[in-house]
């Protein structure tokens, strides 16, 4: 992903509300599973940390982004913003070049 994509997508999910939100348990394989989930529906998805989480936010999203086969656009504070490109028919989202 080039600095020109990720900055668009960052701009992209400067407007959204987090989704899911990860908590003491950290990551479970439900939370894995509804990230996928949210992935395969949406592309771009924003994650929010509770405070009640004790692990790193960075740490979550490396988790995260190699489960999930994605790519971490910012982890900023407890914000996570998740980024996998949808198959050709269902593309959302068109990335600049």
């Amino acid at each position: 992903m080039t600095s020109k994509q990720r900055a668009y997508l960052k701009g992209l999910a400067m407007t959204m509300e987090p989704i899911l939100q990860i908590g003491k348990g950290s990551l479970t394989p439900e939370v894995t599973g509804a990230v996928e989930e949210a992935l395969e529906a949406r592309e771009l998805i924003k994650i929010s940390v509770l405070q009640n989480c004790l692990d790193d936010p960075k740490e979550i999203a490396q988790a995260l982004a190699e489960r999930t086969r994605s790519q971490v656009v910012q982890v900023i504070g407890k914000k996570i913003v998740l980024y996998r490109e949808g198959k050709k028919e269902k593309k959302k989202i068109e990335l600049p070049k």
